[in-house]
């Protein structure tokens, strides 16, 4: 995967990087595993916006991703990898030889042809998924679980990756992309390698018609808002605004917004660095 600088030949080529699509092997989604959708456009079921800036944007077909990775022993070849519209990463076609098909995260290094499997007893290789209590130490991974069967939630997104680092009594702690040092249930199962599409983080829109496009509508920054409308609003002048903080006066940027007692930190080791 590279990315493409054009020509400026318009104001908005002129900053434009995008990818170059060279992976991709299909034009069109597998139909059994897409599904349609509405666009709620930021409002609820009384017509009110209750999310500011969303709305438009091109149609779009959701497809079916299987973070669960469930059918053990069975092994699939991989058909295709293709565009997901609804996420930075690619997706992956998998043939089962059982005749199932199903879509999951397409790995980096990930090729058409290659075969793939999960469960307990795989291989730790490139697209394999197994529980962490049987990866090996060191290894690089995504599409982790949270709970046993829960389906992977965490390091999804392009040109991710954790580090499986150690093991603990039943819990495997894990480096995450932030930095934070985590423990997970080690019978949690995780995919090995890292997210495919790293350049993603090198692409550039270019123009403000291809956040519409992705259905992203103008944001108004809070300073220029009038007092009534955001707390950082007001003020003679360009004013700073004081302290940045949410329109409804959270404080952030540095002040410590995660609930005290949330459950689950007593998994976190490390916090994450800023």
């Amino acid at each position: 995967m590279a990315v493409r600088k054009l020509r400026p030949t318009t104001p908005g080529q002129r900053h434009k990087i995008i990818g170059t699509f060279d992976t991709i092997t299909a034009s069109a989604p597998e139909k059994s595993l897409v599904e349609g959708g509405s666009k709620s456009g930021g409002r609820n079921h009384d017509g009110k916006m209750t999310m500011r800036y969303l709305g438009g944007g091109h149609k779009k077909k959701y497809r079916v991703i299987d973070f669960k990775r469930n059918k053990d022993g069975v092994p699939a070849t991989v058909k295709a990898i293709e565009y997901d519209p609804n996420r930075s990463a690619r997706i992956a076609l998998l043939y089962y030889a059982d005749g199932e098909k199903t879509y999951i995260l397409a790995p980096n290094g990930l090729q058409v042809g290659q075969t793939v499997v999960s469960g307990a007893d795989a291989a730790p290789e490139v697209g394999n998924a197994l529980p962490m209590q049987n990866i090996p130490l060191g290894t690089i991974i995504h599409n982790i679980e949270l709970r046993p069967g829960q389906g992977a939630a965490m390091v999804r997104s392009a040109g991710t990756f954790a580090q499986l680092t150690s093991r603990e009594d039943k819990y495997a702690i894990i480096k995450l992309p932030s930095g934070e040092l985590r423990k997970v249930v080690a019978t949690c199962k995780a995919t090995i390698g890292s997210v495919g599409n790293s350049d993603h983080a090198l692409e550039r829109s270019g123009k403000a018609g291809r956040s519409r496009w992705l259905g992203r509508r103008p944001r108004v920054r809070g300073v220029a808002m009038n007092p009534v409308d955001h707390p950082m609003g007001g003020g003679e002048g360009r004013a700073s605004g004081g302290h940045p903080r949410s329109r409804k006066g959270l404080l952030a940027k540095g002040y410590k917004t995660r609930a005290p007692k949330k459950q689950s930190s007593q998994y976190i080791i490390e916090r994450k660095k800023k």
